[in-house]
C-alpha cells in the first residue's frame, strides 16, 4: 500500500519539478537588460530550406553586458540570420559588418522593466497552476486506493506539504528574477 503512496508522491513531486524547470526556462527567456545568447533562443533560420535554431548555424556570443555577437559558420548566412533576427521580433536591430552580426542590447525604461515584471509574475503564476493540478491529479489518485481513511488523509498531508514547499520556490524563483529585472 505504501509504496502505491510513494509512486504517487514521486509522480505528483515530477510534475511540479517539471512546472518548476519550465518556469526557469521562460524565465531565462526574458530578458533583464543584460545581454544574453539566450535572448536568441527564439530565432529560426532558413537554412538550405529548412528551419534551424540559430544556435546551429553560427556561433553566439556576449563580449560585454550590453552587446551579442552572431558569427556565421557560413558567410552566405549573414543575410538570412539577420533578417531572421528581424522577423523573431524581439525589438533587436541587427547590424552586419561583413563578417559577424552585432546586436546592440539597449537599456530598458522604466515602462519595459515594469512590463516584464508583469510577465515573470504571469509566467510564475502559470507554474503555480500547473504545480496545483499535479497536486489535484495526486489527490484524486489517493482517493482511488483502497486503503484506509488515516493513510488517504496522510497522504494528502504529504502531497499538500510538496505542494506548498513548490509554491514556495516558485514564489522564490520570482522575487529573484523580479529583482535582476528592476535592478538598472
Amino acid at each position: 500500500m505504501n509504496e502505491e503512496i510513494d509512486f504517487i508522491l514521486d509522480s505528483a513531486k515530477e510534475s511540479m519539478e517539471a512546472a518548476l524547470t519550465h518556469l526557469e526556462k521562460e524565465f531565462s527567456n526574458i530578458r533583464a537588460g543584460k545581454a544574453s545568447p539566450a535572448m536568441l533562443g527564439s530565432v529560426f533560420v532558413d537554412y538550405y530550406g529548412s528551419m534551424t535554431p540559430l544556435a546551429q548555424v553560427a556561433n553566439v556570443n556576449t563580449p560585454d553586458a550590453r552587446t551579442i555577437s552572431v558569427q556565421p559558420w557560413e558567410k552566405a548566412m549573414l543575410q538570412p540570420i539577420e533578417k531572421a533576427i528581424m522577423l523573431a521580433n524581439l525589438g533587436f536591430n541587427p547590424m552586419n559588418n561583413g563578417d559577424l552580426i552585432i546586436i546592440s542590447v539597449p537599456p530598458l525604461t522604466e515602462e519595459r522593466r515594469k512590463e516584464l515584471v508583469k510577465q515573470a509574475k504571469s509566467e510564475t503564476d502559470d507554474a503555480k497552476v500547473s504545480i496545483r493540478s499535479a497536486r489535484q491529479d495526486a489527490n484524486k489518485e489517493v482517493k482511488k486506493l483502497d486503503a484506509s481513511e488515516d493513510l488517504k488523509k496522510n497522504a494528502e498531508v504529504d502531497i499538500q506539504e510538496l505542494t506548498d514547499a513548490f509554491i514556495k520556490k516558485s514564489d522564490e524563483l520570482l522575487v529573484i528574477k523580479e529583482k535582476e529585472i528592476l535592478t538598472v
